[in-house]
């Protein structure tokens, strides 16, 4: 089904931009299925964990800001949470979605046609919420590290918003490169930085065993303000919200999948064993540094300004282990919160491209990489500029895409395993998605900032969706036309020209087959013994943009028919067309009745049923995807 728009050959730079485009229309996205080289599980787990380890950088200062002393019971809460409902969550999400498409694809059919597709359309908003400010986040809280470090430069101060957009730019260069060596690098600075953490946070926790007044001061004040371990439960648990940048890594984690070696099995298993084991390592930093940054910093360093804000473990290293070694760690800090931005990217660059084009709401480019980097790359710098580089305030919109996903991920292994009737394992699972969903409610409640800015993606991704479906309805949109032993008879026995009746099937009786073969003939001046074949196509799945035709044949009451289903007539018509032209050589030539009612309400009609008047659509279809008028099927109307 070549046209000669498909056969011209784009410039260089477009050429460049568009290199490696699936044009597998079932295909994955621009991380294939399966990629060239994969690694182990373990390897792949830095590549999430540049993500998810990076939090380290700024989660223990947010907790000591929001909790206080109870900083350390919060944070037990929250590994409570990562490990009972987080890991295993996403456990049930990897065993469901091994192609690296999440919980997104597990809640896709649950809702029919264009409500499903609607569905989608706000997760990936929420999607595009949480990875864009993983990027900006972990960028400015790397610029902060940057600016606290003694041994730079004063005149730095004050240029946040330069210094993060350099960082991300780097980061969009890389990928515009390519990015084949994106594991190997993200393996070097994991282990690093979480070696120098294990060095930071022992050393640290050695002080606290050494002097035991650190360990009563801390009683004392937890005493001071709350009158039992209920009470401190309690606020621990309305303050659990604000830790929620502590789960950052699951989505992800689950995202970078299609990377790990093996068949689908064994992708599964190590896809587990990588949310497992990042778990339960961040699940004792999280906890041990919590009481670290707790009882050796003063309160006052961690309010704005102050000199562990944002920098707790930081500022610990510069403290415990002077300046050289602070400088060191700090220089770890900043690379690794940088490439976490790595991490969010390639989750990006292999969900988005799964969905939107294959929903025919973004154009065809975004199944290419580096459109997509670009296109990522400039709303990150838009964010950056809208919030001056600071981390607080970026922290609600990241906190509240990451709990609504995992919310999401949660509702989605419920609902599977009550329909799989495994009750137990969904009342489990219920129980999680209701603790996911207090969470998130209670953050939005907090910060509701962070759900407007969450809607203002979901809105934009929504209106950019249906306007590109709208302006790319009449594009050919058939991936493959095949015909069944039937239909390729009828096609081969035809003698000289093709001409096919498109007929609407209504009661396919044989007065309607007479009528309208009389009525064509007589409309068109086609003598009586010239053959034709009858084109019907049932409407499917409107909704659907991308489509494989079968076409089947059949003579009914003497009269050869070429059937299909599909979610577009026009276009479906027009590539059958095109796949005859190519079948034969010779230009078909198709035969219609005018529709009556408004074109207007006939334009809507197609859009969102597939429908409409088929005419001079099929006609539009035809002209945009052959601009040569002599290699053209006809078309004819009455």
């Amino acid at each position: 089904m070549t046209t000669s728009a498909q056969r011209e050959r784009p410039g260089a730079v477009r050429a460049w931009l568009l290199e490696g485009l699936q044009r597998e229309r079932r295909g994955n996205g621009p991380h294939k299925e399966h990629p060239e080289k994969r690694h182990s599980w373990w390897q792949v787990m830095c590549l999430t964990g540049v993500d998810y380890f990076s939090t380290l950088g700024y989660q223990p200062g947010i907790a000591a800001a929001a909790a206080g002393a109870l900083s350390p019971i919060a944070t037990l809460l929250l590994v409570l949470l990562t490990l009972f409902g987080a890991l295993p969550t996403y456990r049930a999400v990897a065993g469901q979605s091994p192609n690296g498409m999440g919980s997104i694809a597990m809640l896709e059919g649950l809702l029919p046609r264009w409500w499903g597709k609607l569905f989608v359309l706000v997760l990936l908003g929420f999607v595009a919420t949480a990875f864009i400010f993983t990027i900006t986040l972990s960028a400015s809280d790397a610029t902060a590290h940057i600016l606290q470090n003694p041994f730079v430069p004063g005149f730095l101060s004050g240029h946040e918003v330069g210094i993060t957009l350099v960082l991300i730019a780097l980061l969009g260069v890389i990928f515009l490169r390519g990015f084949s060596e994106a594991i190997g690098l993200a393996v070097v600075l994991v282990a690093v930085y979480l070696a120098l953490n294990v060095v930071v946070v022992g050393v640290a926790l050695a002080k606290v065993v050494s002097e035991p007044s650190l360990f009563q001061g801390w009683q004392n004040a937890l005493t001071a303000d709350h009158s039992s371990p209920v009470a401190m439960v309690a606020m621990s648990l309305l303050v659990l919200p604000k830790l929620a940048l502590g789960l950052s890594g699951f989505e992800t984690g689950v995202a970078v999948m299609p990377q790990i070696e093996g068949d689908l099995r064994a992708r599964i298993a190590g896809a587990r064993r990588l949310l497992t084991t990042a778990a339960l390592i961040m699940s004792v930093f999280l906890l041990a540094s919590s009481v670290a940054t707790t009882m050796l910093i003063p309160a006052q360093e961690f309010e704005e300004g102050g000199k562990a804000a944002g920098r707790a473990l930081a500022y610990l290293a510069h403290e415990n282990l002077g300046d050289a070694f602070g400088t060191a760690y700090d220089v770890s800090t900043i690379a690794i919160l940088w490439f976490a931005g790595a991490s969010a990217m390639t989750g990006l660059l292999n969900i988005v491209p799964r969905y939107l084009p294959r929903y025919g709401m973004a154009p065809d480019w975004a199944r290419a990489v580096r459109p997509l980097v670009l296109v990522f790359t400039g709303i990150a710098f838009g964010i950056t500029i809208l919030f001056g580089a600071q981390v607080e305030p970026q922290g609600g919109a990241y906190a509240t895409g990451v709990l609504v996903l995992i919310l999401s991920a949660a509702v989605a292994v419920t609902l599977t395993a009550f329909r799989a009737g495994r009750t137990a394992a969904g009342a489990g699972f219920g129980v999680i998605s209701l603790v996911v969903a207090y969470a998130a409610v209670e953050n939005i409640r907090e910060r509701p900032d962070g759900l407007s800015i969450a809607i203002g993606f979901v809105v934009a991704i929504v209106v950019s969706s249906l306007v590109s479906r709208a302006t790319r309805s009449t594009e050919l949109r058939v991936t493959e036309v095949r015909l069944d032993e039937a239909a390729r008879r009828i096609v081969a026995e035809a003698p000289g020209q093709l001409r096919l009746i498109a007929n609407e099937p209504d009661a396919r009786d044989t007065a309607e087959y007479a009528e309208k073969d009389r009525e064509t003939r007589e409309y068109h001046h086609l003598p009586e013994d010239e053959p034709m074949i009858f084109l019907e196509v049932t409407l499917g799945d409107a909704s659907e943009f991308e489509t494989d035709l079968l076409v089947k044949g059949e003579t009914r009451h003497g009269y050869q028919v070429l059937k299909v289903e599909s979610p577009a007539v026009a276009n479906t018509i027009a590539a059958i067309l095109f796949h005859l032209r190519d079948l034969t050589g010779n230009r078909p030539h198709v035969y219609f009745h005018w529709a009556e009612g408004n074109p207007v309400g006939a334009l809507l009609r197609y859009l969102v049923f597939g429908g409409g008047d088929v005419p001079p659509l099929t006609r539009e279809v035809i002209r945009k995807a052959e601009p040569d008028v002599g290699l053209r099927p006809q078309v004819h109307v009455s």
